[in-house]
């Protein structure tokens, strides 16, 4: 049983190296840029990504490695992050940041109720979209369609909005830190305006870092913040769903 668990680890592991390789070669190419030239290493990886975008296409060798750098190492390295934030860092962040980020969280929820209203969509698609806006994009999107009733467009609206605040999120990361740099914010200003913002944490890192990495450790602390109301949200929600009777049916989300 030993060896049959281990023979499929490293086949995953041969399948992977290649793509492994790769990301390696462009976080270490864009350190050595960054170090010798000036510029940002977060930008530098981003560029060079693009310009390799080819070989994370499906069917190539690199594809596999790639994906799970995206996806593993890039939610490990985050983790890390935050692990390195300090109690002293969040502690100057001050109580009111943190009392904006909750109340920008319950805002752009109940904004986004309002908003559907208008436009003549349901609560559900409100809570989905809204949900998923304040928080932390694509993760909070598949954690409240969890506990949301099921109705005939239930798929199409999940998709649809892991796609909006995905492409959203990439297009914030560069250009919010030019607006932010044009509204002449400080370090720590950036960091929170970056922070509880864009939607998803990977490009909160990058954006961040892109400034410096005052801003950095800002934005990813109070991005943080931001997905620790993840669980409650998702809780209220069901709670409200379940108090309320409210099940799937057939018509608009």
């Amino acid at each position: 049983m030993t060896m049959m668990t281990l023979i499929p680890s490293r086949r995953v592991l041969n399948d992977a190296f290649p793509g492994l390789a790769v990301s390696v070669l462009v976080a270490v190419t864009a350190q050595f840029l960054s170090e010798h030239y000036g510029a940002p290493a977060m930008l530098l990886a981003l560029l060079l990504g693009l310009a390799l975008n080819f070989l994370a296409e499906p069917g190539s060798r690199t594809a596999p490695g790639i994906e799970f750098t995206a996806r593993s190492v890039l939610r490990l390295g985050v983790a890390l992050l935050g692990a390195r934030i300090s109690v002293e860092l969040l502690a100057e962040l001050g109580g009111p940041a943190i009392a904006l980020m909750v109340a920008g969280v319950v805002l752009t929820i109940l904004f986004a109720l309002a908003a559907s209203r208008l436009v003549g969509r349901g609560w559900r698609f409100a809570l989905l979209t809204g949900g998923s806006v304040a928080i932390c994009g694509a993760s909070a999107a598949m954690a409240i369609a969890a506990v949301l009733p099921r109705h005939r467009k239930s798929e199409r609206d999940l998709v649809f909005t892991v796609l909006s605040v995905t492409v959203l999120s990439t297009v914030a990361m560069v250009l919010y830190p030019m607006l932010a740099d044009a509204f002449g914010f400080t370090a720590r200003d950036s960091g929170v305006f970056l922070g509880g913002t864009i939607h998803d944490v990977a490009q909160v890192v990058g954006a961040g870092f892109s400034i410096s990495e005052e801003s950095g450790e800002t934005a990813t602390l109070v991005k943080l913040i931001r997905v620790s109301m993840l669980a409650p949200v998702v809780l209220c929600f069901s709670l409200a769903i379940r108090a309320r009777g409210l099940t799937g049916e057939a018509g608009e989300g």
